[in-house]
């Protein structure tokens, strides 16, 4: 098991060896992500996760999140704040996102696998649906964000930290 560090500072529960036993490489972005998958990007170091932006993530995965967390692809793509043209266009051409398109699509993945992570720690991830339950979470106004949603700030790299901090708050039974 790995211990990481939450942006706090304070030392959160292990995550699973085998959680982060393969690392993610650009072409694991797959077509339907799985929660174990989300797992893996939360739980891979931060310079795997720079090198995979670097590469470039692939513009076809944004169908995959899609489906895995029952949103359509536009509302992925406006999530994100990328452009649907950019993105479609890739896709057709099985091209990959710029870095800072991928950053994104990275950071969105991140949040699920570490809500995942939050519920396998708690014992009860059975039946439960990361992917999905994010995207309710994210259209959900909160107090903590002066009555904003979490989605709002979902497209950009210091918006998806105050996210990813919100919901390590909310573990703790912080008030959001």
């Amino acid at each position: 098991m790995t211990a990481h560090a939450t942006a706090a500072g304070t030392k959160r529960k292990p995550v699973p060896s085998a959680a982060i036993a393969k690392p993610v490489v650009t072409s694991d972005w797959p077509a339907n992500a799985s929660s174990a998958w989300f797992v893996r990007v939360f739980a891979m170091p931060a310079i795997e996760r720079v090198a995979v932006a670097k590469r470039g993530v692939p513009a076809a995965s944004i169908a995959g999140l899609a489906r895995a967390t029952g949103e359509s692809k536009e509302r992925v793509i406006a999530l994100l704040g990328l452009s649907r043209a950019t993105v479609d266009r890739k896709a057709r051409a099985s091209q990959a996102l710029s870095v800072v398109e991928s950053e994104r699509v990275i950071g969105f993945a991140r949040l699920v696998g570490q809500a995942q992570a939050m519920v396998d720690e708690s014992g009860g991830s059975a039946g439960f649906d990361s992917a999905r339950w994010v995207a309710g979470w994210l259209e959900q106004p909160m107090p903590a964000l002066g009555g904003l949603s979490p989605g709002e700030y979902m497209d950009t790299a210091e918006g998806q930290q105050i996210v990813s901090g919100l919901l390590e708050r909310a573990r703790g039974g912080a008030y959001a």
